[in-house]
């Protein structure tokens, strides 16, 4: 059943932990968002900009550059939210059939909504760590961050690749 219009189309609610990933991704979102409107007037008017990989400020820039964190996050949100509804679309092994979709389907949406909200929280935290550089409350995460970042990023993916090869 290699073409998505052959698929079948399920109306499947969200799980658990769909329920749970979203609450947490949210709240660090607009926590973050939040704390950057309560904070703005403080700001100085230079803000990190970008980090080199080892984590350090290699570019200060305007603190409107803080609003481009949220306003990808946003879009990134909106987005896989949005393909969260279609998983019959998603790029599916040849064994997908009747009897096996509903499990696809949950196992892959359930991938999506994890890689969303994580991405949501690592944009909050690099946003926290640029608000906490340029009001001087420390370095910020260091050089320890890029491979947090690839690592929480890398395990659902890899659980995920294990966890559909055993669907049937």
């Amino acid at each position: 059943m290699p073409n998505s219009r052959k698929r079948p189309k399920l109306k499947i609610p969200k799980t658990k932990s769909e329920w749970f990933w979203d609450i947490i991704g949210y709240l660090f979102f607009f926590g973050s968002i939040i704390f950057l409107v309560s904070v703005w007037g403080k700001l100085p008017e230079k803000v990190p900009g970008h980090y080199d990989a080892s984590g350090k400020v290699d570019r200060w820039g305007s603190k409107w550059e803080l609003l481009i964190l949220p306003g990808v996050g946003a879009i990134l949100a909106l987005l896989m939210q949005v393909l969260e509804k279609f998983p019959h679309i998603y790029n599916y092994p040849d064994r997908l059939n009747e009897s096996n979709a509903k499990q696809f389907y949950v196992h892959s949406r359930k991938l999506l909504n994890q890689l969303k909200n994580i991405c949501l929280i690592f944009f909050a935290l690099i946003l926290l760590e640029s608000i906490g550089i340029a009001m001087g409350w420390g370095n910020g995460f260091g050089k320890w961050f890029l491979p947090i970042i690839i690592i929480g990023i890398g395990i659902p993916i890899v659980l995920g690749i294990v966890t559909q090869r055993k669907i049937k």
